[in-house]
C-alpha cells in the first residue's frame, strides 16, 4: 500500500484552512493538519523501554483524548515492529516509509477508533512490504490483530496479474464482513495516499482516484465515516475536474466573509434557544468542496448562507424536537427542507433533523439538529461503534480464537454500550447464517431476515451473498461498481403469511430485484407480485414502504426471461438471472453448434410439469425431459427435443422456430414422446376489445373449463385492444380445444392462441 507523496492539491489545504477559520465553535476533525503532525513526528531513533517514542506522541495524545484509559504498551510495541521492518524502505517522495503507517493510525485516532484497530494500522503494511510474517504478528499481538492486517494485505500481482485489484476487494469486503474494522484501515490507507499522491504521474493519479470515487467513497458513505468521505471527494475532486475545482476554490476564496450571514443566523438561534431554556451547542459548518459545487449548481448564484450550514447540538433525543419547535415557531421554516432522519435513520446509521429557515433579510440557512452522540457517528460512523466483538466468546472472533494480545482490554466496558453485538465468523462471506441462507444467531433478526448489528448492515451481507456467485474478477469488479453507485435504499414490508418482515433494496429496485432478495434461486419460478394489494407486473418499480407478495410457481419449470435483466437492478438479481440464462440456452440464445454424433441413452420422464415425456435413447446416465418454456408444448403436440447444457432434454413443439434454430446450428434432434399423464400446462394469449367486466369473465369461463390460473397478464390498452396472457394447468389436455373455444365465446375476446415467444399472433395461430 505504499503511496507517493507531496499533495497534488495545495490550493484545496489552503481553501480548507480558510473554511476551517471561518467556523464558530468547535470545528469538525481536521485530518489534514493531524497527517503533517504526523509527518514532522518521523522517528529519530529508538526509544527507552519505558516511555512512548516522540514519533507516536501524537497517535497517543489523540487516542487517550477519547479513550483516556488506554493502555499504549501495545502501541509502542507495535510501533517498533514496525519502525523496524520498515526502516531502509523510503516513499517515492524520499520520507521514512513509516510515516506513513503513522499518518493512518492518527487518522483513526482521531475518529476514535480502540486500541486494537490502531494497532493493526500501524502494522497494516508489514507483512505486505517486509520480512514480517502473518504468523509473527499473530503470536506477538494476538487473533484479532492479525486478522485485521491480514484483511488489508494486497493478494501477489504475480498470482492473479490483471485481476489483483479486484481480488484484493473481493477479499477486504469479505474480511470486513466479519470485522468492519478492516475497511476502517483501508479507508483511512486510502486517504492518507490521496494526499500525497502527487509524485505519481498523471495518468496512475487519474486511476487511483477513479477507482476511489467508484468504490472507497461510497463504502465511506454506507458505513457512515463522512469525516473520510468528504475529505477524499475533495482530492478526487480536485484530480479528475481540476477546472471545476478551481472555479470552487476561486468563488470561495472570493467570498472571505461569507461565513458571517451565517454566524448572524446561529447568532439569533442561540438566543432563542436560550430564552426557551434548551441547552444547545450552535455551530457554523462550512461546506467542503463540492458541497459547494453542487449547491452551486443547484442553485445558481450562491449567497452568504450558501456557503455553510448550522449545527445545532443537545443532549438528548427529545431535545432535537424541541429545537426542531422552537425554530419553526420563531423562524419561517422552508417545509420543503424537513426531513426526519431520526425517526427513520439512514442505512448508514446517520441520523439528524434536517430543515432550513428564513432569516428576516431572507437568507435561507440551512440546519442540522442532533444529539451529541449522533454527530460522533455520523463523523465517524462505524469506527464510533468500537470492538464489534466485546462480549463474544474469543473463539468465535476472526482468526480462528486467541485474544488480542490486551490491546482492547481497556475499551471493552466503554465499547459495550455502543449497540454492537457479536455474530459467527466461521466462513468468511456466510458469516452467522443458517442452512437456508438467513442470518442465524443473536446478531440475527428471525423476522426480517436483515441484521440488526449496525456493523454488518444488510448491504453488506446482501454484497457477500452475490459476490461468492460471481467468481469471475471482471463480473465482480463491475457487479461491485455498479452496486456501490446506488447511494439510497428503500424498505418494502413483505406480505407472506408465513414470513413477514422487511426488504432492504436499492431506490429504484422492481419486484424482480425483490423476489431474489427474498427467495434467492426459487425466484426463477416468480409469476408476478402482488404490490399494496393489488396485482402487479414484475418490472414495477417499488417505493419506500411498499408492501410486496411475491408469487412463485408450484413447479420446477419456470424460469426467466432474458426481459427480466431489464428490470434488475441489483447484482444478485442480474447474476442469478443470467447464470440461468446460460444454463438453459434454449430461454435466451442458442449455445454454439456441437459437432459430431451423440450417444443414444434412456432419458427418463420429466413430472414436474404434470404432463409426462419420455426419450427412447440409450448408453448414458438417466436424465430428465422437460417441455420447453418457448412454446410450452402439452398433448398430443407433435414433439422435437434437443439436449441442454447439464445432460437433460427439452422438448419443442414440432413448429416453434425453437427448432430450426437449433438445426441449423447443427443441434442433432432427440426422439421424445408423451406418457400416458393427462394434465399439463400451457399459455394461451386473449385479443379482444377492451370493455368493463371482460377480465372477470375470461376468469370464470377458465374456471368452468376446469382449469387452473397460474399466471395472468393483462397488457395495456392500445387502440381499444387488450391482449391477456394466462399460463394454465389443465388436469387434462384433450380439453385444451374446447377451452380455447369457451374463451373465444366471451363478448369482445376476438382470437385466442397458443403463446410463442417471440413469434408474431399469425405464428401463434398457425
Amino acid at each position: 500500500m505504499s503511496a507517493e507523496a507531496t499533495n497534488p492539491v495545495s490550493a484545496a489545504e489552503a481553501a480548507v484552512t480558510d473554511a476551517t477559520a471561518r467556523r464558530r465553535g468547535r470545528a469538525r476533525i481536521d485530518l489534514r493538519r493531524l497527517g503533517r503532525a504526523a509527518l514532522l513526528g518521523a522517528t529519530a531513533g529508538p526509544a527507552p523501554r519505558d516511555r512512548l517514542p516522540d514519533a507516536i506522541s501524537h497517535v497517543a495524545e489523540a487516542h487517550r483524548a477519547q479513550h483516556s484509559e488506554a493502555d499504549l504498551t501495545v502501541l509502542r510495541r507495535a510501533y517498533v515492529l514496525a519502525e523496524s521492518s520498515h526502516r531502509g524502505q523510503f516513499r517515492k517522495s524520499g520520507e521514512p516509509y513509516i510515516t506513513h503507517p503513522l499518518a493512518v493510525t492518527l487518522i483513526l485516532a482521531e475518529l476514535g477508533a480502540e486500541t486494537t484497530t490502531l494497532t493493526a494500522s500501524l502494522l497494516h503494511d508489514t507483512v505486505e512490504d517486509t520480512e514480517v510474517t502473518l504468523e509473527q504478528v499473530r503470536r506477538e499481538f494476538g487473533d484479532e490483530v492479525a486478522y485485521l492486517v491480514d484483511g488489508v494485505t494486497k493478494v501477489e500481482k504475480i498470482d492473479y496479474g490483471a485481476a489483483a485489484e479486484p481480488e484484493t476487494f473481493r477479499k477486504m469486503l469479505v474480511a470486513t464482513g466479519n470485522d468492519v474494522r478492516v475497511m476502517s484501515i483501508k479507508l483511512a490507507d486510502r486517504l492518507h495516499n490521496m494526499r500525497t499522491l502527487g509524485v505519481m504521474r498523471p495518468e496512475k493519479q487519474a486511476r487511483i482516484a477513479k477507482v476511489t470515487r467508484d468504490v472507497l467513497i461510497p463504502l465511506a458513505e454506507r458505513l457512515g465515516v463522512q469525516a473520510l468521505k468528504t475529505e477524499l471527494e475533495d482530492l478526487v475532486f480536485a484530480i479528475l475536474h481540476p477546472e471545476e475545482y478551481e472555479t470552487t476554490r476561486a468563488l470561495i476564496a472570493g467570498n472571505p466573509h461569507a461565513g458571517d450571514a451565517l454566524g448572524a443566523v446561529a447568532e439569533k438561534v442561540t438566543t432563542v434557544l436560550r430564552e426557551a431554556d434548551i441547552g444547545a451547542e450552535v455551530l457554523v459548518r462550512p461546506r467542503h468542496f463540492v458541497s459547494v459545487h453542487r449547491v452551486r449548481l443547484k442553485r445558481g448564484e450562491l449567497r452568504g448562507c450558501d456557503f455553510g450550514r448550522l449545527l445545532v447540538l443537545v443532549a438528548e433525543d427529545a431535545d432535537c424536537y424541541a429545537v426542531l419547535g422552537e425554530l419553526h415557531t420563531c423562524f419561517t421554516p422552508v417545509i420543503s427542507e424537513f426531513k426526519d432522519f431520526i425517526a427513520a435513520p439512514k442505512f448508514n446509521l446517520y441520523q439528524s433533523l434536517h430543515t432550513a429557515i428564513a432569516a428576516p433579510d431572507g437568507a435561507v440557512a440551512e440546519v442540522l439538529i442532533r444529539t451529541h452522540r449522533m454527530h460522533k457517528v455520523a463523523e465517524a460512523g462505524v469506527v464510533a461503534l468500537g470492538n464489534p466483538h466485546v462480549g463474544q466468546d474469543p473463539a468465535d472472533r476472526p482468526g480462528g480464537g486467541g485474544t488480542s494480545g490486551g490491546a482492547d482490554r481497556q475499551d471493552r466496558a466503554r465499547d459495550a454500550d455502543t449497540g454492537a453485538l457479536p455474530w459467527d465468523a466461521d466462513r468468511p462471506g456466510t458469516a452467522g447464517r443458517d442452512d437456508a441462507g438467513r442470518p442465524a444467531g443473536p446478531a440475527a433478526s428471525a423476522e426480517d431476515g436483515e441484521r440488526v448489528d449496525p456493523t454488518r448492515p444488510g448491504w453488506l451481507s446482501r454484497l457477500l451473498d452475490w459476490q461468492q456467485a460471481a467468481p469471475d474478477p471482471d463480473t465482480f469488479w463491475t457487479s461491485l461498481r455498479a452496486d456501490l453507485a446506488e447511494d439510497d435504499e428503500i424498505t418494502v414490508f413483505r406480505a407472506d403469511g408465513s414470513a413477514p418482515g422487511t426488504i432492504s433494496l436499492p431506490a429504484g429496485a422492481s419486484c424482480v430485484d425483490a423476489a431474489y432478495a427474498q427467495h434467492g434461486e426459487a425466484a426463477h419460478g416468480c409469476l408476478g407480485a402482488r404490490v399494496n394489494g393489488r396485482l402487479a407486473p414484475l418490472s414495477t418499480v417499488l417505493a419506500d414502504g411498499d408492501t410486496v407478495q411475491l408469487l412463485l410457481a408450484q413447479d420446477a419449470v419456470s424460469g426467466p426471461s432474458p426481459e427480466w435483466l431489464d428490470h434488475a437492478r441489483t447484482p444478485a438479481a442480474r447474476i442469478a438471472i443470467t447464470g440461468w440464462l446460460r444454463d438453459h440456452p434454449e430461454n435466451a440464445v442458442p449455445p454454439a453448434a456441437t459437432t459430431g454424433p451423440r450417444p443414444q441413452v434412456h432419458v427418463a420422464a420429466d413430472h414436474r410439469s404434470g404432463a409426462e415425456l419420455h426419450a427412447d435413447l440409450e448408453g448414458e446416465p438417466r436424465a430428465s425431459v422437460r417441455p420447453a418454456g418457448c412454446c410450452t408444448p402439452v398433448p398430443p403436440d407433435k414433439i422435437t427435443g434437443f439436449r441442454v447444457r447439464g445432460g437433460s432434454v427439452t422438448a419443442h413443439r414440432t413448429g416453434c422456430a425453437a427448432v430450426d434454430t437449433m438445426r441449423t446450428l447443427g443441434r442433432e434432434p432427440v426422439a421424445v414422446r408423451w406418457g400416458d399423464t393427462a394434465q399439463g400446462r400451457v399459455t394461451l394469449v386473449a385479443e379482444s376489445f377492451g370493455r368493463p367486466g371482460l377480465l372477470a369473465d375470461l376468469t370464470e369461463a377458465i374456471a368452468v373449463a376446469g382449469a387452473a390460473v397460474v399466471s395472468a397478464t393483462v397488457e395495456p390498452p392500445s387502440e381499444q385492444r387488450v391482449r391477456h396472457t394466462y399460463t394454465l394447468h389443465l388436469p387434462d389436455v384433450a380439453r385444451l380445444a374446447a377451452l380455447m373455444r369457451a374463451m373465444r365465446d366471451v363478448p369482445g375476446v376476438y382470437d385466442v392462441s397458443r403463446a410463442r415467444r417471440g413469434s408474431s399472433p399469425q405464428q401463434r395461430r398457425a
